[in-house]
């Protein structure tokens, strides 16, 4: 199941929820304030893998070697 970020319109609060593949998110309330309906948020996504921006590799830790 992924996870999902979301805001609460009331409070501001940001939380991620773990949700169904084609779920709305429609069912969820805050968990500080309890307002229904909180806003589904755009996130990045990690993944693990080799390549990166830099040349040599590296990933996103920047050049393999550096200290």
């Amino acid at each position: 199941m992924p996870i999902y970020e979301y805001k609460c319109n009331e409070c501001g609060h940001t939380f991620e929820a773990f949700q169904r593949l084609g779920s709305d998110g429609s069912e969820l309330k805050c968990p500080k304030c309890g307002t229904a309906k909180p806003q589904k948020l755009f996130s990045a996504f990690a993944s693990s893998g080799g390549g990166g921006g830099y040349p040599g590799g590296g990933g996103a830790c920047g050049p393999a070697g550096f200290t």
